[in-house]
């Protein structure tokens, strides 16, 4: 297959069905509201290193979590039951992003370059991304951000500031998200942490039929 390039003057994608075996759908374009919009609910999303053109990903197997199928181990049980944990919405987006950025950095590397940052806070002033946050015991522990369109979530980082932290934060959006009746987390790719909260491989053509009904409600 092909890597389509795109133009920055037209917003629009080549059919998500063209990505290569590895994802790769195209190349280019920019990362404006309206192009971000139109990617996440294609079952797109941008994903690519500083100082490189933007590269666009569609896999044909979608790493997702069910909210209602969040796995809790024995662990984290007794970690909620030791503390005051406490779930705030949307604290500092902006915060939140860079401590994901940061942490990363300081790890092994990350995607979350200025531009980035930039683009997503665009989002989130325009009510499509959000961040959760969790306290434990008055201190934060941890958090994530990620895109959210009608009743579909894309998660795009996590940090911890202290053990546990997001893990937490990852059961604590599950539970938000099943109480406002979201269909999935999309995890973009696929990690054993992620698989060990309850992550699982569905079909593209199972991801797509969510995606459809939970972006057109």
């Amino acid at each position: 297959m092909p890597v389509y390039m795109l133009d920055k003057d037209t917003i629009s994608f080549p059919h998500p069905t063209l990505a290569r075996r590895d994802g790769l759908l195209a190349v280019g374009g920019d990362l404006s509201v309206e192009r971000l919009l139109l990617a996440y609910t294609h079952g797109i999303f941008p994903w690519f290193e500083p100082g490189e053109e933007i590269l666009w990903w569609c896999p044909k197997e979608r790493f997702v979590i069910f909210p209602e199928e969040i796995h809790i181990s024995r662990s984290m049980k007794k970690y909620t039951r030791s503390h005051e944990l406490k779930v705030v919405l949307n604290r500092d987006f902006a915060d939140t992003m860079h401590r994901c950025r940061i942490k990363r950095e300081f790890a092994e590397g990350t995607w979350i370059s200025d531009e980035m940052e930039e683009a997503y806070l665009r989002l989130h002033k325009e009510g499509y991304a959000l961040s959760l946050e969790v306290f434990e015991d008055g201190n934060l522990a941890g958090g994530l951000y990620g895109v959210s369109i009608g009743r579909c979530f894309f998660g795009e980082s996590m940090f911890s500031e202290r053990k546990n932290g997001s893990k937490a934060a990852l059961i604590a959006l599950a539970n938000t998200l099943l109480e406002n009746r979201f269909l999935f987390i999309d995890c973009q790719f696929h990690t054993e942490h992620l698989e060990s909260m309850g992550g699982r491989f569905i079909s593209w053509e199972a991801y797509e039929q969510m995606l459809c009904r939970g972006t057109e409600e």
